[in-house]
């Protein structure tokens, strides 16, 4: 399995998940276009995706989705909520598959795993996709507001871990943003600190652990450094030996090949547990 998060920021979301002929998309957050442009830049085409899953309607994950949809005939799969609520990115003319949170469903020759967020959205999930093939499992979970148990059950065991990490809590609440707007970001339907994000990582860390990568992080009241150190300083804590990667908003992480990354950390990794 292999995987690059080809941007993600309040200006837009999307992972690509490749495994063997399979290649999808988690969230298609910007314009087809740009969509197409990230894609080439990690060595993949439009026309190479199978599907792209949408976790909610928010734009910054869903603007790019309609458009490329019906320009490369790529199925969409989204909770019956998530549907209604965007239902003006779509013509009709799209394959449109639904999906139910807590139901595995197979999308090409991936398990995708949906579980329900707590996030002001219609119906919002994160999800956790497992190769069948390889057994590799890679968990996605942006705009998490707070992790719940079924969160967390989901995102055990993975290889590897996308999780927000939106804010740093001081800095948040300096910030020139109205009241309100800091409480909704803060609250549990909001967004992650970088501490809770931490705190999150702690909880599922485990001996398969080869890479976790920062997403979400607010250009305001967040820095990729300030977000790289409070994660890598508690997971070092707890003698973790793989990689912590940022984010950016603007261009695609490096393709990460999950299988090639878990066998270069296992022996220093198993050490540690």
């Amino acid at each position: 399995m292999r995987f690059s998060v080809l941007g993600s920021g309040s200006r837009g979301n999307a992972t690509m998940v490749a495994a063997g002929s399979t290649s999808i998309l988690i969230d298609a957050g910007f314009s087809g276009r740009e969509l197409s442009a990230r894609l080439e830049a990690v060595g993949r085409s439009a026309e190479q995706i199978s599907a792209i899953v949408l976790t909610h309607e928010h734009g910054d994950h869903t603007r790019g989705a309609g458009v490329f949809a019906r320009s490369h005939g790529t199925p969409l799969y989204m909770t019956a909520g998530t549907r209604e609520a965007c239902s003006r990115l779509l013509k009709g003319t799209e394959t449109v598959h639904l999906y139910r949170p807590g139901y595995p469903v197979t999308v090409a020759d991936l398990d995708v795993e949906p579980f329900i967020t707590v996030h002001d959205a219609a119906e919002p999930v994160a999800v956790a996709i497992r190769d069948p093939e390889s057994g590799l499992r890679l968990g996605i979970a942006t705009d998490l507001g707070r992790p719940g148990v079924q969160a967390k059950h989901a995102l055990r065991g993975c290889d590897a871990l996308v999780i927000e990490s939106n804010h740093d809590a001081e800095m948040l609440w300096a910030a020139a943003y109205p009241t309100a707007v800091k409480s909704r970001i803060a609250s549990s339907h909001g967004h992650l600190s970088n501490r809770a994000a931490a705190d999150l990582a702690l909880e599922l860390l485990s001996p398969r652990l080869a890479v976790v990568v920062l997403a979400h992080l607010s250009e305001e009241t967040n820095t990729p450094a300030l977000a790289r150190s409070v994660m890598e300083r508690a997971l070092r804590r707890k003698g973790y030996g793989g990689q912590v990667l940022v984010a950016a908003s603007d261009r695609p992480t490096p393709l990460v090949d999950l299988a090639e990354l878990r066998q270069r950390n296992r022996p220093a990794q198993l050490s540690l547990f």
